[in-house]
């Protein structure tokens, strides 16, 4: 994909408007995880390293149009923006207040999604947007699977656009996996329901050689093969839908690795006693919430073959000792692996923090549903409207 990235212009004397995603968590008016923030950081500080002015653009939370309050403010996000490039940053809801700024300044816009026809894709507000800068940057991986006013339509109303740093990352990052990836390529798609992955899952299937599926996902795929399986969450009636995926992986000469054995437990709750039992052999009153010793050796070895490995989902309750094993041990198998590690999603995010891997990740991704819709073979508005930006 050939896209404009901001690189490549001239930013000097320039104002640059910035679409980031800083939609951080914040409790009693404090934020209690920065990391969105930090990811935003490099190509904000890249603007102004190179003598442009710059304005911040992010969503927060999920407030009504047209009403600021104090709880959808991004007050909070300009405070530590302020701290970590140790410079003023100004907080603004006014247009021609943020217009205003000068080489070397930081305004942080307030929440776009409190702006009528955000949603919408409102093209008057798109302009409005647009016409706050000179360039007009998308680096907001995380929504740029979303047609609204500050990641689509501000990138076709605008004199110039380009993709940001983060943003720019992350495509590459997935170009590697997509376009042109080292075989055997590997994908571990976990979570608690097929029906959120479905076109996923059969997308994946005609780009990787393997594909491990857990959880939710796994337990639906069990009671396919004819298994019991509990008590467990599964969802019977997409246990046809299944044996599709198995029977077209089958017919592509595709392979996904079985369950060996799984762990069981009377209820999903903190130190439940915790069980072994083969995956076709799952007692009527037990549920499934991870998998086994024999089938964590049996994905370390699929793993450790990989070239190319892609991971969206845990593979158990990995949040609730002792179901976390089996999440353990595919996070350390791909730290062990030679292959391109690819990590989206956010439990799956957690839990290789969490567990002390992360800088063992090749690439980890700041999108969650972008994240699965690029691998679902669709095209993200925001990305289609920068690739139309060279080819015009």
């Amino acid at each position: 994909m050939a896209f404009p990235k901001m690189t490549d212009l001239e930013l000097r004397g320039k104002t640059v408007v910035i679409r980031e995603d800083l939609n951080v968590p914040i409790k009693d008016g404090k934020i209690t995880n920065d990391k969105r923030i930090r990811a935003a950081l490099p190509t904000i500080q890249y603007a102004l390293d190179k003598g442009a002015g710059v304005i911040v653009l992010s969503h927060l939370g999920r407030p009504k149009e047209g009403e600021f309050t104090p709880e959808t403010s991004l007050a909070p996000v300009a405070a530590r923006l302020s701290e970590c490039l140790g410079r003023r940053v100004l907080l603004s809801k006014d247009f021609e207040e943020a217009r205003a700024v000068r080489p070397g300044g930081v305004v942080v816009f307030e929440n776009v999604r409190c702006l009528k026809g955000e949603k919408a894709n409102d093209p008057e507000l798109a302009q409005k947007l647009a016409g706050l800068g000179d360039i007009y940057v998308m680096d907001a991986f995380a929504t740029a699977h979303r047609a609204q006013a500050s990641t689509e339509g501000a990138i076709r109303a605008a004199k110039e656009a380009c993709a940001g740093l983060l943003l720019t990352a992350e495509l590459e990052a997935f170009a590697k996996v997509l376009d042109n990836p080292q075989h055997p390529v590997v994908a571990v798609i976990g979570g608690s329901k097929v029906s959120t992955k479905l076109e996923l899952l059969n997308n994946l299937l005609d780009k990787v050689d393997k594909l491990i599926v857990g959880g939710g996902i796994s337990n639906t795929m069990i009671a396919a093969r004819g298994f019991g399986v509990g008590t467990s969450l599964y969802e019977p009636d997409l246990v046809e839908a299944s044996k599709g995926i198995l029977a077209k992986a089958e017919a592509l000469g595709k392979e996904i690795p079985q369950v060996i054995d799984v762990v069981v437990a009377d209820a999903l709750q903190e130190g439940a006693e915790a069980t072994v039992c083969m995956a076709d052999a799952v007692p009527a009153d037990k549920m499934i919430l991870d998998i086994g010793p024999k089938t964590r050796e049996l994905y370390d070895r699929v793993l450790k073959e990989a070239k190319t490995i892609v991971w969206n989902g845990p593979v158990g309750v990995f949040e609730i000792k002792p179901f976390g094993e089996g999440t353990k041990a595919i996070a350390q198998s791909m730290a062990d692996s030679d292959a391109f590690v690819v990590v989206g999603g956010g439990d799956s995010i957690s839990a290789v923090e969490g567990y002390g891997l992360a800088d063992k990740m090749d690439y980890i991704s700041t999108g969650g549903g972008a994240f699965l819709e690029l691998f679902e073979g669709k095209k993200l508005p925001a990305v289609a409207a920068l690739e139309a930006r060279c080819a015009n």
